[in-house]
């Protein structure tokens, strides 16, 4: 046997091999240092107070620390120990592993450092001396920062979209399943929006996938700043974005946001020297009232997006429970309008736009209008998104354009006929091609021909537009921008464009000479902006004579709406026109007054804890006419229940017979569409702690919380009229 230290014959012949003994100190030693300074590892220990005494000049020089100052910190002031759920594992506190003397083994650290970050892997045992008494740690440890580094990137990947750097789908699904079960637990409601951005798919194909990428960055940007740091935003894919929001269930405030997000995201965009618009439709959900765990909530948002785009897009729209009917009613009205365009069901009607010093008609509007067998007339504003969405929009933009032209033809008078084109239909390449083929077949004079088109053809290739422009402008027509002010408007685009007319929004006409209201300001600077572009106004929508005096004061060349005639049929426009009347005298109401929804449908309203059955006849965002009730004083005070939980306290103003008039303590909102609803809603919780299960809020969420039972100890104060003959009739 050969004795330790000893040096030992070579097998090769070579220099005798000299293995190193555990008593040979000093080689030992070298062989450590040598460890030490190659950085594969470093080498520590601590006294029986926990006290750092010793750590390896290279650490320490990698840390940039003074040696002196170093020593004698605490370990648990110089070591944190990793307790990130993130990083699969999670660690006790070093300060219990130290103070329970446990073997470390692998641990990740973080060293307290005032500048940068870095991570370590230590391993130590405690030490004892030949009394059993212990005297420390002697431990060894690595850098693992680059390592810390590339899994977190690695997580992060996993979780955040590349591109955008938004949440991505699944940290989406995880983040809302968290949220819901922690706040279902302490009674607090989330909202939830979906969005969609219009006609993305343009700008790809248009401007490229480069330039598509550089637009979602920008968008993802945009929602960032305008919604903060209390939502999380995510990117599901392609052009589909969602937002988290805690907390949220006032859908005002809900509704006012989407709004500004709309408005946000439909602002021009720079990309690559080219000029882009899009749009985008959001879906609004809130829990726990539309679902309860988020499989049930993302399907609410998804049926309430799909509703905002067909209602035109960039729109917002609520959930409600009658959404799931509204899409079955929207994929039966695709099958019935191919048929209709087919065997010419769809009709056309005219209104007039009138001269605003004389009341002359100069042009009549083009509306197209279905009067379906079944369902009865079923407006524009729903069959042709449907016509957009599913490629028929094309067949139906060519009848009514040629449609139109033919029956302008007839007219005893050489007016001009101005017609809608979707911009679906307008981006189409051969479109200025059409028109000169209906030109040319119905024989009308270009002149008379204007074509209205919305600010949403700006959206995609600007490029492109002014072309199409140009190519339509060399056939002699007019072009006019209808709804000016919507959504889309830019100074720039109107500058560069050929517009003859520009049509004032009904939005801003309606309600203008109300006090307080900016509306006025805003019809002034649109005429102002006409005029020295040396374009026509047109005001539309004018319903009142306050409203006309007003947009007359403002100085608009042009006048339209009910006040001087509805829409009519070609054969009754005919007989106006060849008796050779041609001014329209103003006929409507002094002044305006808060829209009213006609309605015709049964609620309850309450009163003393008592439920009586009414009919709601209209509605409007201050207040509500009803039929049902006896004997009901004024100034009395109800609560009328809207159902789907929404309950509007209100006082009567008017009451005849069993007929009242309400008005709202709170003024009633928008959904987003032509429809109303309250601000809040009944909380679902409250409705679990009157015995019931927890789940979307149904129907008839009143009666859920009460039993459906009157709960009050009074007789009821007012009688119940029996209105059914007239509902019957009315119906």
């Amino acid at each position: 046997m050969t004795q330790p230290g000893k040096a030992t014959k070579s097998s090769s012949g070579s220099e005798p091999l000299v293995p190193i003994s555990e008593k040979d100190l000093a080689r030992r030693a070298e062989l450590l240092d040598s460890f030490e300074q190659a950085g594969l590892g470093w080498f520590w220990a601590s006294d029986a107070h926990g006290r750092l005494i010793y750590l390896s000049a290279s650490a320490i020089q990698e840390l940039g620390f003074d040696r002196d100052k170093l020593l004698g910190t605490q370990l648990g002031d110089l070591f944190t120990a990793d307790t990130d759920a993130g990083s699969h594992r999670v660690e006790r506190p070093l300060a219990f592993l130290l103070g329970a003397r446990n073997s470390i083994s692998a641990l990740p650290v973080q060293v307290a450092h005032p500048e940068k970050e870095f991570w370590w892997e230590i391993a130590g045992k405690p030490q004892f001396d030949a009394k059993g008494e212990f005297i420390g740690y002697r431990g060894s440890g690595k850098d693992i920062t680059k390592v810390r580094e590339s899994q977190r990137d690695a997580a992060r990947m996993a979780q955040y979209d590349p591109l955008t750097g938004l949440a991505n789908r699944h940290r989406m699904q995880r983040r809302l399943e968290k949220t819901l079960i922690a706040y279902r637990n302490s009674k607090r409601s989330c909202a939830l929006m979906m969005l969609d951005l219009d006609r993305f798919k343009h700008v790809n194909d248009t401007l490229g996938h480069p330039a598509g990428d550089d637009l979602l960055k920008q968008v993802a940007g945009r929602l960032q700043r305008l919604v903060g740091d209390n939502a999380e935003i995510g990117r599901l894919g392609g052009d589909e974005f969602q937002i988290i929001l805690p907390d949220v269930d006032d859908r005002g405030e809900l509704g006012e946001l989407a709004q500004r997000i709309i408005q946000m995201v439909s602002q021009p965009y720079s990309l690559n020297g080219s000029r882009a618009i899009i749009g985008t439709s959001v879906g609004i959900a809130v829990a726990p009232y539309d679902g309860i765990d988020s499989e049930e909530l993302v399907k609410a948002a998804d049926l309430a997006l799909y509703a905002a785009k067909g209602g035109g897009r960039a729109q917002y729209r609520f959930y409600s429970s009658d959404l799931q009917d509204g899409a079955k009613l929207r994929r039966q009205i695709e099958e019935d309008l191919r048929d209709a365009i087919l065997n010419n069901e769809l009709r056309m009607e005219y209104q007039p736009i009138v001269d605003a010093k004389t009341h002359k008609v100069v042009c009549l509007e083009a509306l197209v209008r279905w009067p379906h067998p079944e369902r009865g007339s079923i407006a524009p504003s729903v069959f042709i998104p449907v016509a957009e969405d599913c490629g028929l929009i094309k067949e139906l933009g060519e009848w009514v354009l040629a449609e139109s032209c033919r029956q302008a033809v007839e007219w005893p008078a050489e007016l001009r006929v101005a017609i809608n084109v979707s911009a679906v239909q307008f981006a189409r390449a051969d479109f200025p091609d059409t028109v000169k083929t209906v030109l040319s077949q119905t024989g009308i004079a270009p002149h008379r021909v204007e074509l209205e088109i919305t600010e949403s053809v700006f959206m995609g290739d600007y490029g492109q537009v002014q072309k199409l422009f140009k190519r339509l402008k060399a056939l002699g027509i007019r072009l006019a921008l209808d709804d000016f002010g919507t959504g889309y408007s830019s100074l720039s685009y109107l500058r560069n464009s050929p517009f003859d007319k520009i049509k004032i929004d009904q939005s801003f006409v309606r309600g203008s000479p109300e006090k307080g209201n900016n509306n006025s300001a805003i019809i002034a600077a649109i005429v102002s902006l006409a005029e020295a572009l040396d374009m026509e106004t047109v005001a539309q929508g004018i319903e009142t004579k306050d409203e006309l005096e007003l947009v007359k004061l403002r100085r608009a060349t042009h006048l339209q709406g009910r006040i001087f005639s509805l829409s009519v049929s070609q054969s009754d426009l005919l007989e106006r026109l060849e008796a050779g009347d041609l001014t329209y005298e103003p006929l409507g109401p002094e002044k305006y007054r808060s829209e009213r929804r006609a309605e015709f449908r049964r609620i309850g309203l309450i009163h003393d804890d008592h439920r009586y059955h009414v009919v709601l006849r209209n509605l409007s965002k201050t207040g509500a006419l009803i039929d049902g009730l006896l004997h009901v004083p004024l100034g009395t005070q109800v609560v009328l229940d809207l159902g789907s939980g929404q309950l509007a306290v209100a006082t009567v103003r008017r009451s005849e017979g069993y007929s009242q008039g309400l008005e709202f303590e709170t003024p009633l909102i928008s959904n987003g569409d032509d429809g109303l609803c309250t601000r809040h809603r009944v909380s679902r919780y409250k409705i679990e702690a009157a015995g019931k299960p927890l789940a979307a809020l149904p129907q008839d969420a009143y009666a859920a919380m009460d039993g459906g039972a009157s709960t009050g100890a009074k007789s009821k104060a007012f009688v119940e009229a029996d209105i059914t003959y007239r509902d019957t009739a009315a119906a």
